[in-house]
């Protein structure tokens, strides 16, 4: 069970106003914010999803084959997601539909944030 991830941004305000957003759409809160700047989201004791800036002072680069996904209840949550996203200056990456095609079983859409880290917004089932 994954406890947290983080992603990093160089442009820490834009992130933060993008992920507030995003993320308080699907009814995930902010926690708290970090004394040496970014945000973390989620619950104590669940899972926890923080912006950041790198820690050792270097740019902050999206991981080529890093991405994250937030489970959603709704085959339309996963709309609003990738709607919201985009609508906040993201990019698409993989409108919603069935995940593979033809497919029924899994439902996704794919986003990329502000500096390139890619998220998911998916429904299983």
């Amino acid at each position: 069970m994954l406890g947290y991830a983080t992603v990093g941004s160089n442009r820490l305000a834009d992130a933060l106003a993008f992920y507030d957003a995003l993320l308080g759409e699907i009814g995930i809160p902010i926690l708290f914010d970090r004394g040496s700047g970014g945000r973390v989201y989620g619950t104590f004791g669940g899972t926890m999803f923080g912006v950041v800036e790198p820690y050792d002072g270097q740019p902050a680069t999206a991981g080529n084959g890093s991405m994250f996904g937030f489970a959603l209840d709704s085959r339309e949550a996963v709309d609003r997601f990738h709607a919201r996203a985009l609508a906040l200056g993201g990019s698409d990456e993989g409108r919603p539909g069935p995940r593979p095609p033809g497919v029924d079983r899994a439902y996704m859409a794919y986003v990329r944030d502000l500096d390139g880290n890619k998220l998911c917004a998916f429904i299983l089932g």
